[in-house]
């Protein structure tokens, strides 16, 4: 299918795919995405199918990325760049838990590991996905957090 492309902006949709507390980590673990094509750890995304919406593409990514079903929870981040084609990007990012599902490698994919917060963040190959991840643990700390 073809890619969405919005005012000449290519659409795409991602996540920050987590799972709670672990014995291992005092919080949770993000799943990161190693893409051999560009030798990176990343966050899973990818571009929309035209008339996808931002949720819908997000779901069917990082099912195709990861191997996980999610609960989309709300969009955390929005991050504008240009691709290695020179066309203007825009990634809009959702909280993710895994719900079920298994990795297996792909083309696009052939790596992915578990990392508590901190230790995501150096991995990271991109600092605008720092900042997402940045935005995420702010969103979690909003969740986390009594209601006075």
């Amino acid at each position: 299918m073809a890619e969405r492309i919005d005012d000449g902006v290519v659409q795409a949709a991602g996540g920050v795919v987590y799972r709670p507390v672990t014995t291992e980590t005092s919080g949770p673990e993000v799943l990161l995405v190693h893409r051999p094509r560009y030798n990176d750890w990343t966050l899973p995304k990818g571009k929309l199918d035209v008339g996808e919406s931002h949720a819908d593409g997000a779901i069917r990514e990082l099912w195709e990325e990861t191997g996980f079903q999610v609960d989309l929870g709300p969009l955390i981040a929005v991050c504008s760049y240009v691709d290695h084609l020179h066309r203007d990007k825009q990634v809009q990012y959702f909280a993710a838990k895994v719900v079920s599902g298994a990795f297996e490698p792909n083309d696009e994919v052939d790596r992915q590991e578990w990392l508590g917060l901190p230790d995501a963040r150096t991995r990271l190959s991109y600092p605008r996905d720092a900042d997402v991840l940045d935005a995420f643990t702010v969103w979690l700390a909003g969740v986390e957090s009594p209601n006075p």
